[in-house]
């Protein structure tokens, strides 16, 4: 019989390169929220993917930036701190971006951070978007700059060179047990999942800064009798204001993201889900050590 293979993969690189579009692809499910806002992906989440003989658990970091708040302090701590734990990092930037200074910042904390036997990889993204001669030259300034095991150019979006990365990594890995039951995609809370997914709608529907300034909690998971699920969850925001926003004229904007939210809920579960949204102002959440635990951060990482 085969020996099996598991380990963990890090997804690494600046915000909007595409790492949660690339975990959903691989994993074949949506287990990280996708936007077009930086800065989405709050905690580590776990996706995982079998290829062969081989469990491939992805950890997607936070996008690495330049921290200013508290917040990010946490996002860009948790990111490292993926990144540290995994067998191999994958570094994904985007073919019409190039060497940016962002990018830059992250080889040069690769050099510093990386230890003996970690491998590094490559993963020019967006390929699409630039032509044949340019891939290639940025592939060659990225290899001169850091030695990396492998470059793979994909299409993260469109699936072109995915198959050939997972099996890469599934080759890659060390021999041993698996770390997940067979079925399992995903090991966050299916509370936190929940959460995302309802953060995500309210991203989408928003104005640009609201956000960031925003988080979404299950307060209440309840299992019915007849196999559907109520979900009780809290919208936070900081000012009052902000609770117009979310709300919307006469309940509109908060009404369209429920029902969008609890409509891929239900698609994820497979059941009926009755989801229930409060909004409420909490001046200083971003300043609150339990907000953190909520999101999988740890609030003592925001500290300078």
């Amino acid at each position: 019989m085969a020996e099996t293979k598991a380990g963990f993969v890090a997804l690494i690189g600046e915000p909007n390169a595409g790492k949660s579009t690339l975990l959903n692809r691989m994993v074949g499910a949506k287990v990280s929220i996708v936007t077009h806002k930086v800065q989405t992906t709050r905690a580590r989440i776990r996706g995982v993917a079998i290829e062969g003989d081989a469990q491939i658990v992805f950890v997607d970091t936070p996008g690495l930036f330049r921290p200013r708040r508290r917040l990010d302090r946490a996002m860009v701590a948790a990111a490292w701190g993926g990144a540290s734990d995994a067998e191999i990092v994958v570094l994904l930037i985007e073919a019409h971006r190039g060497l940016t200074d962002g990018v830059e910042a992250i080889l040069e904390a690769l050099r510093d951070r990386i230890s003996e036997g970690q491998t590094v990889a490559l993963a020019i993204n967006k390929i699409d978007r630039v032509k044949a001669e340019v891939l290639l030259a940025l592939s060659e300034k990225m290899n001169a700059a850091y030695p990396f095991a492998q470059t793979f150019m994909i299409s993260a979006e469109k699936g072109h060179g995915v198959d050939h990365l997972r099996q890469w990594l599934a080759d890659e890995l060390p021999e041993g047990p698996w770390l997940y039951p067979e079925d399992q995609i995903a090991d966050l809370p299916m509370r936190m999942i929940a959460a995302e997914m309802t953060r995500e709608k309210l991203t989408l529907r928003l104005h640009q800064e609201l956000p960031y300034q925003m988080t979404v909690e299950t307060e209440n998971w309840e299992e019915r009798k007849d196999g559907s699920v109520r979900i009780d969850q809290v919208i936070y925001v900081v000012r009052d204001g902000h609770k117009g926003i979310v709300l919307g004229n006469k309940g509109e904007t908060i009404k369209g993201v429920s029902q969008a939210a609890r409509a891929e809920l239900k698609e994820f579960l497979g059941r009926e889900v009755h989801l229930f949204l409060q909004v409420k102002v909490r001046p200083n959440w971003l300043e609150e050590s339990e907000r953190y635990s909520e999101m999988g951060l740890d609030f003592k990482d925001g500290n300078t």
